[in-house]
């Protein structure tokens, strides 16, 4: 398979080569986001993603990463000491063989967590996994590409995360959560204020929203969800890679 392949199948879906991952990078950090904010993680980012949210901060994953083969990967994240990895993106379940190195990961008493987009089906992931699945709100442009039989498929352990853009998608996010009831049938909800990478600054059309606003709808609704930030990025630089 040529690399434009790997690409076109990885837009798709399609991807089914055994052995092989289209990998951006691996690192040593400090979880960001989720109840595990603040824990020493290994992050495994998979290049590619089949959809486009208006403000994403990781789109260099879209197109960046390299082929490696599985045992090479997780020979590199078993040698260091640190019990937590998140699979993320990009989108990793895209990519098959991402299942082939949970398992591997959670058989060698890693404790495994996977950041997706709810796009992809969760069912395929180990039950020891916790998921923590993307609700992609209206601003993301992308809130049409939700599946519902993945909120089906959510498990006590698992986590639900909405970024929030703007006062719709609170609205929208809100009643997902109590239509669903999303926080009684999961470990969290989280709620993100979209991201400014700059006071100012658009990030292809959205501008984010203030911490304090989110937190402030939070509160007079009483609703049953966790406001969270993006750790890393108040650790180190926001756009800052590797961290």
């Amino acid at each position: 398979m040529t690399d434009s392949d790997h690409d076109s199948a990885l837009r798709t879906g399609s991807l089914e080569e055994t052995g092989v991952l289209r990998i951006n990078e691996v690192f040593h950090s400090i979880q960001g986001e989720s109840t595990w904010a603040g824990e020493p993680c290994i992050f495994v980012r998979l290049a590619g993603c089949h959809l486009r949210c208006a403000w994403c901060d990781t789109e260099y994953a879209f197109r960046e990463g390299i082929r490696r083969d599985l045992e090479e990967v997780l020979g590199e994240v078993l040698a260091i000491d640190c019990p937590v990895v998140e699979l993320t993106g990009g989108e990793p379940l895209l990519q098959k063989t991402v299942h082939v190195l949970e398992r591997r990961l959670l058989d060698a008493g890693r404790t495994v967590l996977i950041e997706t987009s709810g796009a992809c089906d969760i069912t395929a992931c180990d039950p020891r996994t916790v998921v923590i699945m993307d609700l992609k709100a209206p601003s993301s442009g992308e809130s049409d590409r939700n599946l519902e039989s993945n909120l089906e498929a959510l498990q006590p352990h698992h986590e639900v995360k909405c970024v929030i853009g703007d006062r719709g998608d609170y609205e929208w996010a809100r009643r997902k959560v109590m239509e669903n009831r999303l926080a009684e049938r999961t470990a969290a909800v989280l709620f993100s204020p979209v991201f400014p990478q700059a006071k100012g600054l658009e990030i292809a059309g959205a501008r984010g929203i203030e911490p304090r606003t989110l937190a402030e709808w939070i509160l007079e609704d009483s609703l049953p969800v966790r406001f969270q930030l993006q750790l890393h990025k108040f650790i180190w630089e926001p756009s800052t890679r590797g961290v």
